[in-house]
């Protein structure tokens, strides 16, 4: 599962999603552990804000996008793309994709 993280600083989960050009992009695997395998830094007119909904997008690989903040805009414009929103008060980015993952293995032994 690949999970990418908005990270303007590459230090911190931070907000404005649509807007935002650095990502932390996580591998997660099956037995729960992860690893950082790439940083993402987009052009100004490759934030989700700005780039046409209908054209492809490096973000369309991710399974889950973590960030500080967005508006729902961002949320079905990525639910349109097959990529799921976690919004989070958590800064550590790491920290971050733990819980989502803790989430998600809670939801599944449900």
């Amino acid at each position: 599962m690949k999970i990418a993280v908005t990270s303007q600083n590459y230090r911190t989960v931070t907000g404005h999603a649509g807007k935002t050009r650095k990502f932390l992009v996580y591998e997660a695997r099956p037995d729960g552990s992860f690893e950082e395998v790439e940083r993402i830094k987009l052009p100004r007119e490759m934030s989700m804000h700005a780039h046409p909904h209908d054209a492809p997008h490096p973000l369309d690989a991710m399974d889950f996008i973590i960030t500080a903040g967005c508006g729902q805009g961002f949320v079905n414009k990525m639910g349109a793309r097959g990529v799921r929103v976690q919004v989070t008060d958590t800064e550590d980015p790491k920290k971050a994709v733990e819980e989502l993952l803790t989430l998600l293995r809670e939801q599944n032994a449900r």
